[in-house]
């Protein structure tokens, strides 16, 4: 994909000095100047070297900052994750399943994330364990990848987990049970949105005391959405969709169209009428403000696996039930790219230097200068 024309980092670089307005904590604040400074010599950097002994061209780069909430530093990672889950793909359908919190709760996102967060998790696995363990729906044990997104397109907060459920489980005998109708039907969405709902409030009564008498009231007076989409039509489609999903943040920097008279003009989309497509124009500090709202608490896992796709059953029964259910024939993917040489396309590049703050020592810079 071609770089971008405008990117989050420049936002952030005009407002290094106001960024503190805008950050509910130091973790916010700190998460935000990591970003600014990706790649760029305020992080140091490295020198590398083709290997290629008929190309041997020098190339320098400035470090990234390895931000799991920075557009510039995910490409990578999203593609060793995919291909690490592709060798775990199971010979079955699978489903998208997603379990959205009101907006109600928006502002208790906003001081105890990690808590509602957490909750989040929680009660969505006990919802998918619970309709798969009883006989009535399935009768076996499930897995579960869960994908915590708390963005909406225009950047307001809108916690969701995206979820991705094989369409059976292992039963009491060890053996395989496929879901209903051959795999093309999970469990009943109503019934899935009541349970949630209550055991979410459940589980939130037991650690906050409300401000407001009525507030957990409030909250069954409102409807919560459960969706689960039709089983994927194939491996490779659970494969596309977890590109898309895994390592997304808030806004990527090719969502932006222009950076001018201190504001941010970005591409939405509105789902709720066929993804039409809209510009929306933002302050710059409405758009910091807003996407901030987005990062995570320190340390907090936004990808769990649960069940017979966790990482114990991966290391004990994964092979076996695959080895049961048939092999599943992907395309061979070529290998990565991020090493491989830019000028000859053949050789990997090797790193032969490293520098700091100040620039790469002087003679290299000279070496850098006669290649050029």
């Amino acid at each position: 994909m071609a770089s971008a024309t405008y990117e989050v980092a420049q936002v952030l670089e005009r407002n290094r000095e106001s960024l503190t307005d805008y950050c509910a904590n130091s973790w916010q604040l700190r998460t935000l100047h990591a970003l600014r400074k990706c790649r760029t010599a305020a992080l140091g950097g490295h020198i590398d070297r083709c290997n290629n002994p008929f190309c041997q061209h020098l190339h320098l780069s400035y470090n990234s900052c390895r931000n799991r909430h920075c557009p510039k530093c995910q490409g990578h990672k999203r593609e060793e994750w995919i291909r690490a889950r592709e060798k775990e793909l199971l010979k079955v359908p699978y489903f998208h399943v997603v379990f959205t919190l009101p907006s109600e709760l928006n502002r208790l996102c906003l001081y105890e994330p990690k808590l509602v967060y957490g909750l989040l998790f929680k009660t969505a696995w006990q919802i998918i364990n619970g309709f798969s363990s009883n006989p009535k729906f399935l009768g076996a044990s499930p897995g579960m990848i869960a994908i915590l997104h708390t963005w909406g397109q225009n950047l307001s907060l809108h916690p969701h987990l995206h979820c991705i459920v094989p369409g059976g489980g292992i039963n009491q005998n060890g053996k395989w049970k496929s879901a209903k109708s051959k795999g093309k039907y999970l469990f009943p969405v109503k019934a899935m949105s009541k349970v949630f709902r209550a055991r979410f409030v459940a589980a939130l009564r037991k650690e906050i005391q409300p401000q407001t008498a009525n507030f957990y009231e409030s909250l069954f007076k409102q409807h919560w959405v459960v969706y689960c989409k039709r089983p994927f039509l194939g491996p490779s489609q659970v494969v596309e969709y977890l590109g898309r999903y895994t390592h997304k943040i808030a806004i990527s920097n090719h969502r932006i169209k222009n950076l001018q008279d201190n504001a941010v003009t970005f591409s939405v989309k509105d789902y709720r009428h066929g993804g039409k497509k809209s510009i929306l124009k933002l302050p710059d500090a409405e758009f910091i403000r807003r996407f901030a709202l987005h990062i995570l608490p320190k340390a907090f896992v936004r990808i769990r696996h649960y069940g017979i796709l966790s990482s114990y059953h991966k290391r004990t029964s994964l092979a076996e039930l695959q080895e049961i259910l048939g092999k599943i024939n992907l395309p061979e993917r070529p290998p990565l790219q991020h090493r491989v040489c830019p000028t000859c396309k053949k050789g990997q590049l090797e790193t032969i230097v490293l520098f700091g703050i100040r620039g790469p020592p002087e003679g290299w810079e000279n070496e850098l200068q006669k290649q050029k």
